[in-house]
């Protein structure tokens, strides 16, 4: 019989990462199969979509308590189905909040639970580990300060580094990216990038708009790029252009091209979030900035344990570049700090050697290590070691 392996990735990014994953242990397994919960990239690599991963995609905690009876079915007929075929073994992709329940109740019932990229614990709820104990066999972790924190509870980890990291270039081309984008070669080019959520697009698009405005003033010669991922976040963007009088302000909106945008920008603004360390793998100084309700954000500080938000900052261990948040989030405060990396050359050459190191570091052949790393718990592969079983 062939190998058999379950999975679940939650969104867009799992679906990516998850099809990375199914090619490689192909590659060690040709006729291993797959089933579970996954997108289009992973169908396209032949896995059995029992359910689409866009049906796990909630927004915020009311739309999830709205969902929950919804969800939970889901999860329950797919443990039925775990249970019932008997997989080799279990691959959750992200998605915490859905997968650590079904990792604990398959690990229950003999089988190993692997998850994929580490939940948060190191921001925040770092209580949750000891749940992440009794439910996992092996965490798979993106950033090398990770493993450190599932050795110390005695969990079985594997650092395999960041996908980004693996799909970017080293020095990223500006030249063919305003090219590609029909920008000027010369000129100073701001990207931003105002979030992928509608909720997102909706707290901090005035603002970002404002502070175009601002930088219009103080550099005529100055132009903006938009990149948004949906054409309901593009709505929200162009109504909040209108809303400000602004449609004369030289901003173009994209449809995606986020990448390509940051690549050809001399300078970011960015909501905080993968974009973030999409901008540090590109070498880019940027601003990070944040807003949500006034309530949750009180919450989530009183929780966090970090100083900083952004990965760039997180991952350095240090504030190499400015986070204005919530109230600081002002149009004259990102204008001003949007000023400073542009009058600052030899400050943007330290932060892109800075970056450079922070790539390689995050370059590991993430999907070829994770799926080295899985091949052991399934016990019928001549890497197959019984004590790495669960118990």
């Amino acid at each position: 019989m062939a190998i058999r392996i379950a999975m679940v990735a939650g969104e867009a990014s799992g679906d990516l990462l998850a099809s990375h994953l199914i090619r490689a242990i192909r590659h060690k397994i040709p006729d291993a199969e797959f089933f579970g919960i996954g997108g289009p990239k992973m169908q396209a690599e032949g896995f059995d979509v029992r359910w689409p991963c866009e049906r796990l995609a909630v927004h915020g905690y009311v739309d999830a308590l709205k969902r929950y009876r919804e969800l939970s079915g889901i999860r329950r007929t797919l443990l039925k189905q775990v249970k019932a075929e008997r997989p080799d073994a279990f691959i959750g992709v992200d998605a915490p909040d859905f997968n650590l329940w079904l990792e604990r109740k398959i690990r229950g019932a003999g089988m190993p639970a692997i998850h994929f990229v580490s939940p948060s614990i190191w921001a925040w709820r770092g209580g949750r580990i000891k749940g992440i104990a009794r439910a996992v066999s092996h965490m798979l972790c993106l950033f090398p300060f990770e493993p450190a924190l599932y050795e110390q509870a005695g969990i079985p980890v594997t650092y395999v580094g960041h996908p980004l990291a693996d799909t970017f270039p080293l020095q990223p081309d500006r030249e063919h990216a305003r090219e590609l984008l029909g920008l000027p070669a010369a000129g100073r080019v701001i990207a931003l990038l105002p979030g992928s959520r509608q909720s997102e697009v909706r707290n901090l698009a005035p603002t970002y708009i404002e502070t175009a405005k601002l930088l219009l003033e103080r550099h005529p010669e100055v132009s903006f790029v938009v990149p948004l991922a949906t054409r309901e976040t593009r709505q929200l963007f162009a109504e909040a252009l209108c809303a400000a009088q602004a449609e004369e302000l030289p901003i173009r909106m994209l449809f995606g091209h986020a990448v390509e945008a940051m690549t050809a920008a001399d300078v970011v603004l960015v909501a905080s979030g993968t974009a973030s360390l999409e901008a540090a793998l590109l070498k880019r100084p940027m601003v990070i900035s944040y807003r949500i309700g006034k309530w949750q954000y009180r919450l989530m500080k009183r929780m966090a344990y970090l100083p900083w938000v952004g990965l760039p900052n997180i991952l350095c261990n240090e504030t190499v570049v400015p986070e204005l948040l919530q109230d600081e989030a002002t149009p004259p405060a990102l204008a001003d700090a949007l000023e400073r990396w542009l009058g600052d050359p030899e400050g943007c050459a330290q932060l892109a050697q800075r970056f450079d190191a922070l790539h390689r570091q995050l370059r590991q052949n993430t999907a070829e290590k994770a799926a080295a790393a899985i091949l052991p718990y399934l016990n019928r592969t001549p890497e197959w070691n019984p004590s790495r079983q669960p118990a």
